[in-house]
């Protein structure tokens, strides 16, 4: 049987403040020892040793008329690091620098025109999106197959400009390590941690956008499968017609609302036959601007072909999802290796 060492306690203590300061903001060491349930003297000893390492520092004191030690407000050092997502789409990039406590700290659109050096565009769009700020993580969102081992494309996607050797070219020239993943898999990093599917341990997120997919969390995580093509529904041809055809943007807006229903539910049933999610969640543009009149549709459809209970929402991820789904990613890399990781 394993036990606690010392220093594996104060690194789960440790590690426990600081995603406390992440998720809720400065607070006073009395809160964090009623939000933690640790003594004052672990409490203590854990914010000296913070602030010696430039993790925290004082934010500022928590009411007008108190002063003292207790009325100290601790923060997170924002600086400490930056991170940026990348959204590669046929049209553009798009890129979204933040500091390591996700608060934006600058942005970048460049269109991508064919002919244009891809690599060269991202390296440029990351530095005008990032000024003088280094980088700790980058993560680019495109669409294809990403190969879960070797972490790069499995074939070409579409994508003017993209080469072989990309992203071993953007590894050279970007000061930080780039890591690439499947755009729609990004999405629903972002619909677990603030859309639709927050706090939901199993869900299925159909994408309905320019390109058309699925993303599948089953237990909490992210499944990619053995090639990276988990939730590939694109490529299925019921009655001939590849659904990527079949519900691409045009597609969808030349079909009545009803019609457009019925059709996703017959999509997501293909899903919720063989994973039994719990929970499909219409994202893209397609998904997001039929908003709940569109899920309610697709839901009565869809129960009228699954025997186990579903339930259909639209995607509610403020701005760009898989932009957003990078940096949440890219802050997970920053928070692990900054912050340190708990001990198992």
């Amino acid at each position: 049987m394993r036990t606690a060492t010392p220093q594996m306690a104060r690194a789960i203590n440790d590690r426990l403040a600081l995603d406390l300061l992440l998720e809720r903001g400065p607070l006073t060491a009395p809160q964090l020892r009623a939000l933690t349930g640790l003594s004052r003297p672990t409490v203590s000893d854990l914010i000296e040793r913070l602030r010696v390492n430039g993790l925290i520092e004082v934010a500022g004191e928590s009411g007008e008329d108190r002063r003292g030690p207790n009325a100290r407000l601790y923060g997170i050092v924002a600086d400490r690091a930056h991170v940026a997502g990348i959204d590669v789409r046929r049209s553009a990039v798009n890129v979204t620098v933040a500091d390591i406590t996700g608060r934006t700290a600058g942005s970048a659109v460049r269109p991508l025109r064919p002919g244009d050096d891809l690599a060269e565009l991202i390296v440029a769009t990351v530095a005008e999106a990032a000024g003088s700020r280094s980088m700790h993580a980058v993560v680019l969102g495109a669409p294809g197959l990403v190969d879960p081992d070797a972490g790069d494309l499995v074939a070409d996607n579409g994508v003017p400009g993209w080469k072989p050797n990309l992203l071993q070219t953007l590894r050279h020239r970007i000061d930080a390590p780039v890591t690439l993943e499947n755009e729609v898999n990004l999405a629903a990093v972002a619909e677990h941690r603030a859309g639709s599917a927050r706090g939901r341990e199993d869900f299925v997120l159909l994408w309905l956008d320019d390109g058309v997919g699925a993303a599948i969390t089953l237990d909490g995580r992210l499944r990619r499968g053995v090639s990276g093509g988990a939730g590939e529904i694109g490529f299925l041809r019921p009655g001939g017609t590849a659904i990527c055809d079949m519900v691409t943007s045009e597609a969808a807006r030349a079909l009545d609302p009803d019609s457009l229903a019925a059709l996703l539910a017959e999509i997501a049933f293909t899903l919720v036959a063989v994973l039994d999610p719990g929970l499909v969640v219409l994202g893209g543009g397609t998904g997001h601007s039929g908003g709940d009149a569109l899920a309610a549709r697709t839901g009565e459809h869809l129960a009228a072909l699954s025997p186990v209970p579903v339930q259909v929402r639209p995607s509610t991820v403020e701005g760009n999802a898989i932009l957003r789904g990078a940096l949440f990613t890219a802050l997970s890399i920053a928070h692990r290796d900054v912050f340190g990781g708990v001990p198992g």
